[in-house]
C-alpha cells in the first residue's frame, strides 16, 4: 500500500485496503457468532473484536485452555461414538470416547478457525490475488512487495479449498474416524491448486481485454450460486431452522442464512466448494452430496473457461504480441484438465473413505457410456418397470444408493 501511495495509485490502493478491510470485519463476525459472546457479559472481548484484533485473543484463550487441559479432571460433557477406518473399510462396532469440557472448547476453537479461513480465503485472498495480477499485467511490471502478497493469496485460497474438502468428507462420513494420508492431502493440493490458478488467471486475461463483460461474467455467476440454495429450499417448501441463535428472530436468521449463502457463492466462483447448503437443516449443510452435482459443475466450469479464453485470444491487445498466445490458450485449457484429472485420482484412490462408495469414479465413467443405450430405448419400456435386458440406470442407484452410513449426531464442523 505504500508503494501504491508513492506512485499515487488512488485505485488500487483503495481496492487493496477494502479487500482487506472486509474480510477482516467478517471474521470479527465469525468469531463473535460461533463462541455465542453477544449473550455473554465480555465487553473486553468484544472491544478487541472492535479493534479487529480478534484472532489474537481467541489464540490465547485456545492456548490457555490447551495447556491447562488434562492437569485435572473433569465430567465429560457427551459421548463420541466412531468407527474406526482401516485400508478404507469400517472395523466392527463403533467405539466410544468421552469429550470433556476443554476438549469442547478447543473443538469450538478449532471449527471458527476453520470458518475464518474460508472467509478470509474467497472473500480475501481470491479478489487481493486477481487485483494484484491484473495490476501486473496493465502496469507491465511485477513489484517484489505484489508478487509476496500474490503468493501469500494463492496459498490462503488453496488452504481454504482444502478445509472446505476436507470439512465435506467429515459431514459425509461422520460415524467413522476418517484420517487423510500425505498422499491424499498432496492429491488435494495439486486438484485445487491448478483449478484456482487456472480459474483466476482466465478471469484476469479476459479481463484486460473485455473489462466490462468480466463483470457481468461475475454477476451472473455470483447470482446462480447464491439464489441456487434458496431456489432449492423454496421448491421443497421447507420453513426456516431453528435455534441457529437463540437471541436471533426471523429476520436475523434470514441475514445469517444469505451470508452464508454469499460466501458459498464467493466460493464457488473460483473452484468447486465440495459443501453443498441445506438451508432447511440446523447445520445449514447437506449431508449426502451428490455426484451429479461435481459433474455438472465442472463441465460448465470447464465450458466457461475455454468460452473465456478463445474470446480473449480474439480480443486481446498488444499488449501480448511478445508472448506465445496459441500456447497460452493450451496450457490454461491443459492446467483445468490436469485439475479434473487429480480430482478423480483423488476420489478414486486416495479418498479415505474409497472402500465405503456403493460406486466409484470408474463406474460412474461407465454410466456416462451407458447413458446412451439408455436413452434408445422406448418409452413404454420405462412405464413397466426396469427389464431383464435393459441396462442398469446407475446415476439413480449412484445417487440414491451411494451410501448409508451418514449420521447426525455431531455438529457440522
Amino acid at each position: 500500500m505504500l508503494t501504491y501511495h508513492k506512485s499515487e495509485d488512488v485505485v488500487w490502493m483503495g481496492l487493496t485496503i477494502t479487500f482487506i478491510l472486509v474480510p477482516s470485519v467478517l471474521t470479527q463476525l465469525t468469531l463473535t457468532f460461533v463462541h455465542r459472546d453477544l449473550g455473554r457479559d465480555r465487553p473486553l472481548v468484544l472491544f478487541v473484536h472492535l479493534l479487529q484484533m480478534g484472532p489474537i485473543i481467541r489464540c490465547i484463550e485456545a492456548l490457555v485452555v490447551y495447556c491447562q487441559a488434562g492437569k485435572k479432571e473433569e465430567p465429560y460433557v457427551t459421548i463420541s461414538r466412531k468407527i474406526k477406518l482401516k485400508h478404507g473399510k469400517g472395523l466392527g462396532p463403533a467405539f466410544e470416547s468421552e469429550i470433556g469440557h476443554s476438549e469442547r472448547k478447543l473443538a469450538v476453537h478449532r471449527n471458527a478457525f476453520k470458518r475464518t479461513a474460508v472467509i478470509q480465503a474467497f472473500l480475501g485472498s481470491t479478489p487481493q490475488l486477481t487485483l494484484q495480477l491484473y495490476a501486473t499485467i496493465q502496469e507491465k511490471y511485477v513489484l517484489p512487495t505484489r508478487l509476496a502478497l500474490m503468493i501469500i493469496s494463492m496459498i490462503s485460497i488453496i488452504y481454504g479449498a482444502l478445509v472446505c474438502s476436507v470439512l465435506a468428507i467429515q459431514i459425509k462420513y461422520d460415524d467413522y474416524k476418517v484420517r487423510m494420508k500425505p498422499t491424499a492431502y498432496l492429491c488435494m493440493i495439486l486438484w485445487r491448486g491448478l483449478e484456482i490458478a487456472t480459474r483466476i488467471t482466465t478471469l484476469v486475461l479476459f479481463s484486460t481485454a473485455l473489462t466490462f463483460w468480466v463483470v457481468l461474467v461475475g454477476l451472473i455467476n455470483l447470482f446462480i450460486f447464491f439464489f441456487q440454495p434458496w431456489v432449492e429450499f423454496w421448491a421443497r417448501k421447507a420453513s426456516l431452522p431453528e435455534n441457529i441463535e437463540k437471541n436471533f428472530s426471523k429476520l436475523g436468521t434470514t441475514v445469517v442464512l444469505c451470508m452464508v449463502t454469499f460466501l458459498y457463492a464467493c466460493i464457488n466462483i473460483s473452484c468447486w466448494s465440495a459443501v453443498q447448503l441445506d438451508l432447511a437443516d440446523h447445520d445449514l449443510v447437506e449431508k449426502q452430496p451428490r455426484w451429479r452435482s461435481l459433474a455438472i459443475y465442472y463441465t460448465l466450469r470447464f465450458m466457461e473457461n475455454v468460452t473465456l479464453i478463445v474470446l480473449w485470444y480474439f480480443f486481446k491487445s498488444d499488449f501480448y504480441e511478445y508472448i506465445c498466445t496459441p500456447l497460452l490458450v493450451v496450457q490454461l485449457i491443459v492446467c483445468y484438465s490436469l485439475a479434473v484429472i487429480f480430482m478423480l485420482i483423488f476420489h478414486q484412490f486416495c479418498h479415505p473413505c474409497r472402500k465405503l462408495f456403493y460406486y466409484n469414479v470408474e463406474d460412474c465413467l461407465r454410466c456416462a457410456c451407458c447413458g446412451k443405450k439408455k436413452q434408445a430405448q422406448p418409452p413404454e419400456d420405462h412405464a413397466h418397470g426396469p427389464q431383464e435386458h435393459a441396462p442398469p440406470d446407475l446415476t439413480n442407484q449412484l445417487i440414491d444408493r451411494e451410501t448409508n452410513i451418514v449420521g447426525d449426531i455431531m455438529e457440522a464442523a
